[in-house]
């Protein structure tokens, strides 16, 4: 069994906290998580990596304490990205082919998004992701997958993504730091949505609005195809903050208050309920309204939804989503947010759990809003695993030559061996290490 193929694991780094979690795929093609573990997040801001030391060690404690869970050492990592420097262009390629004859191939797709990563951007930018919209062959329009197809020139539209190759950077380092290797950088609503949504809400036209600590992501999505992704610089951060000023007390009780009474709207609240709230050092107690609560929380999130009504109206389908809004991530929890979401966009909101493609014997803990982008992670990775099985397939036969065979023999031999030696060797320690434990 090879390991790497049954098994993905991947990291969350966000604002408030990071996640670890692996998960491997059942036969019956859903996933099953086999361990999840999360740690406060030290050295993150607005979903951008600013102190590499402290998001190293935080990091390394979450993958330790999810290869405890799950019994595994994890080497290769997917992991999200986000932040204020993320944006997405629109594009369009096409490549003229030889014969009217020939199918259209995997490889001729592949050639045409290759030659996306090469348009020119501003310097100190990367392309992250480019997602092929739709498809163009010899003027039929609308075409999905036109693989078997057959067509002189292929066209597509392009959704491309681009972030700051600096940040890009920083989660390389990162994850190299803590030991592990970077197998792919993913755009973070992209994983969420992955994991949230519903191929029929793809279809009918939905926004899905990610509320984080640090960042509010955005997908929408219109007849099964990515229109849009944005990612806004605020998130239930900017509103705990809005609290401890407004109430005058900490962080850590503004935190607690918001996830215990707050409310996204102010109308809804009770007049009469008080919360007492210790003073600082032994100073007077502070009591606290229930009302005026709720106003600073809804002053604060209609401004983040303002800013994501602004985006989801520049990706041109705000009037085509049929399916509204989903909300998901650690802030979609809070109370009444769905009613205000449908008071300021007119839309029908429902709340995202990350549980549409799991296995239904999961982990009870993952099906939680804030788990929506690991999940998702999870899901981009094996989608990404078969897309390389599928690529290697296509050129195995190539190898013609008897010795390339024969050499290509020995390596997997070689490696068989230095395999089983390497797993050996990582027995003995683990009993070495027992030992001195005991000792």
């Amino acid at each position: 069994m090879d390991h790497k193929e049954e098994f993905v694991a991947a990291i969350d780094i966000g604002t408030t906290k990071i996640v670890a979690i692996v998960g491997k795929r059942k036969e019956n093609g859903k996933i099953e998580i086999l361990g999840i573990s999360k740690t406060a997040s030290k050295g993150v801001k607005r979903g951008v990596v600013l102190n590499i030391e402290e998001a190293v060690n935080s990091i390394q404690k979450t993958v330790e304490d999810v290869q405890f869970t799950v019994g595994k050492q994890i080497s290769e990592v997917y992991v999200g990205i986000a932040g204020q420097h993320i944006k997405s262009i629109k594009n369009r390629g096409y490549i003229n082919r030889d014969s009217y004859d020939d199918e259209i191939t995997k490889e001729d797709i592949n050639a045409l998004i290759q030659d996306m990563y090469k348009i020119p951007i501003d310097i100190g930018e990367e392309i992250i992701h480019v997602l092929p919209q739709n498809f163009i062959v010899d003027n039929e329009t609308g075409v999905k997958n036109p693989v078997g197809m057959s067509g002189k020139r292929v066209e597509a539209n392009f959704h491309i993504v681009i972030g700051q190759i600096a940040s890009a950077k920083n989660i390389g380092k990162c994850i190299t730091k803590a030991g592990l290797n970077l197998n792919q950088l993913i755009l973070e609503p992209l994983a969420s949505s992955e994991a949230v949504l519903t191929d029929d809400e793809k279809e009918a036209g939905v926004a899905l609005v990610d509320i984080g600590g640090g960042t509010t992501d955005i997908a929408v999505y219109y007849d099964d195809i990515i229109r849009h992704t944005a990612v806004i610089p605020f998130g239930g951060d900017v509103v705990t903050k809005d609290i401890k000023e407004g109430c005058s007390i900490l962080q850590r009780q503004a935190e607690l208050l918001k996830i215990q009474y707050g409310s996204a709207l102010g109308d809804l609240a009770k007049d009469a309920e008080v919360v007492s709230i210790p003073g600082i050092s032994g100073r007077e107690p502070k009591e606290i309204s229930f009302k005026s609560l709720a106003y600073i929380i809804q002053s604060r999130m209609e401004e983040i939804l303002d800013a994501v009504i602004y985006e989801v109206e520049n990706s041109g389908y705000f009037d085509r989503l049929s399916a509204g809004i989903v909300l998901t991530g650690g802030g979609a929890l809070l109370k009444h947010l769905p009613a205000l979401v449908k008071f300021k966009t007119g839309m029908d909101v429902r709340i995202g759990y990350p549980t549409e493609h799991l296995a239904t014997d999961a982990i009870k803990e993952v099906n939680h809003p804030m788990f929506s982008t690991s999940v998702g992670l999870i899901l981009k990775g094996f989608e990404q695993c078969n897309n390389q099985k599928s690529t290697k397939k296509v050129v195995k036969p190539e190898v013609e030559h008897e010795e390339e065979m024969e050499f290509d023999q020995e390596l997997e031999k070689k490696e068989r061996k230095n395999g089983l030696l390497g797993n050996l060797k990582k027995v003995f320690t683990d009993i070495f290490d027992e030992d001195d434990a005991e000792m």
